[in-house]
């Protein structure tokens, strides 16, 4: 099976096509690494929660618009892989700042047990 690699994150409105060049650009990289699949969601219809919600998980402030992420990969060991060529490339900086508030961002890494 896969192994996938989830994000949850806050975007200012403002930031969205920034934003969208910026997670294209990016996802080039991570395909041309290894990763088999790039998806960014911008948010549509994200409820507030009465215990615990999207919004509240990345602290989202008034303008923000929660981005449901995931990356997909032959397995775990080509995201560690693609982790560590990704940071030292140069292409990767050159994409710039991200534009939004990272330390916000939650993510983790998933083993699949049911696919359809």
């Amino acid at each position: 099976m896969s192994y996938v690699e989830g994000f949850v994150l806050a975007v200012p409105a403002a930031n969205q096509e920034i934003f969208r060049q910026h997670a294209a650009a990016a996802a080039a990289l991570f395909k041309e690494f290894g990763a088999t699949r790039v998806v960014e969601c911008w948010g549509d219809d994200v409820p507030d929660g009465k215990t615990t919600d999207f919004r509240r998980a990345v602290k989202a402030e008034d303008g923000e618009i929660v981005v449901f992420s995931w990356v997909e990969y032959p397995d775990r060991e080509t995201r560690n892989a693609l982790h560590e060529r990704m940071m030292s490339d140069p292409r990767m900086k050159a994409i710039g700042e991200m534009p939004f508030d990272g330390r916000r961002m939650i993510f983790g890494g998933f083993v699949p047990i049911v696919e359809a």
